[in-house]
């Protein structure tokens, strides 16, 4: 049994966490939030220490090592995306391995600095990719491995989730904190295409607002173009007249890649490989990154290959 930490035990996806701590039959033994709304933790690790300051966190796995020798083997990192590159490091610090919610970090070179950090402590840093362990993705990038070497796909990707008002006042609303639409809710479809297609050959930015972004990629075996929104008003008309918030679509070749379902698990599935010493690392996030940050920064181009959602 392996002792975990948990930063950002009040966040949407904590409990994702700490589901998978306690399925993979491990002990959470402290968690920290500023914010106190933390009941879930009563369905998991009712017993684990609770703090809502870092230092006093900080000095209690301190303690329980000094003490008691309980040391502390993974730190579960689930804050806002600005904050993890420091409570990696805080990890790492401790002895402990991380595991980080995406994006991993803001920009290609924090990356490269955690690089040196995670080889000096000896430790292992670790991310959620999680859309690389599910059954639909997995079986395309098998097709695609199978079939003929210098084909070239077409992918239409398109992912709307509603937000509402409060989107904007929380940090995922500043670019700064959260890096913006393109890495809130699309770095995993970046590192899923990456993973499959290869390596980024051209990014090119076609919108770049704060409640939507759209542009064209081409990788080694694919050309992409995609579009991401958190604006209700982006939704096909069939998907508002049902009353949902969500669409999410991957065309390759004109062929639907249907992944709706099959994701509750993968966050434990994650977890079990990374036990395994089997996790995606620094390298493995790196490609992603980079993508997101050129989205951010590339020029905005009115021209070339668009999402049929912007010629529509």
């Amino acid at each position: 049994m392996k002792n975990f930490a948990l930063i950002g035990a009040a966040g949407y996806i904590a409990p994702r966490h700490l589901k998978a701590i306690k399925e993979t039959k491990n002990n959470l033994i402290a968690a920290l939030d500023k914010f106190d709304s933390v009941g879930v933790m009563d369905s998991y690790f009712p017993k684990a220490e609770f703090f809502i300051e870092f230092e006093r966190f900080d000095r209690h796995i301190e303690k329980l090592k000094r003490e008691q020798n309980v040391l502390l083997d993974y730190v579960s990192i689930c804050t806002p995306n600005y904050l993890h590159d420091s409570h990696i490091r805080m990890a790492l610090r401790r002895g402990a391995d991380a595991i980080c919610e995406k994006p991993l970090v803001l920009n290609p070179w924090n990356v490269d600095a955690l690089a040196s950090i995670e080889k000096e402590c000896g430790q292992k840093i670790n991310t959620i990719l999680q859309l690389r362990l599910h059954p639909s993705i997995i079986a395309l990038k098998k097709k695609i491995g199978n079939d003929l070497k210098n084909k070239i796909y077409d992918i239409d990707l398109t992912y709307i989730t509603s937000r509402g008002n409060w989107y904007d006042i929380s940090w995922k609303g500043d670019e700064s904190k959260s890096g913006g639409i393109a890495t809130n809710i699309g770095v995993h479809f970046y590192d899923m295409l990456s993973w499959i297609f290869g390596e980024v050959r051209t990014n090119i930015v076609h919108l770049r607002d704060k409640d939507k972004s759209a542009g064209y990629l081409e990788f080694e075996k694919a050309r992409v173009r995609w579009f991401l929104s958190i604006d209700e008003n982006s939704l096909p008309k069939n998907v508002r007249e049902k009353g949902q918030g969500t669409y999410r679509s991957i065309l390759v070749d004109n062929e639907e890649i249907e992944f709706s379902v099959g994701f509750t698990d993968l966050h434990t599935d994650s977890y079990r490989e990374i036990l395994k010493g089997n996790g995606f690392g620094l390298n493995e996030a790196k490609p992603s990154i980079e993508i997101v940050h050129d989205v951010r920064n590339n020029e905005v181009l009115k021209t070339g290959d668009k999402h049929p959602f912007l010629v529509s």
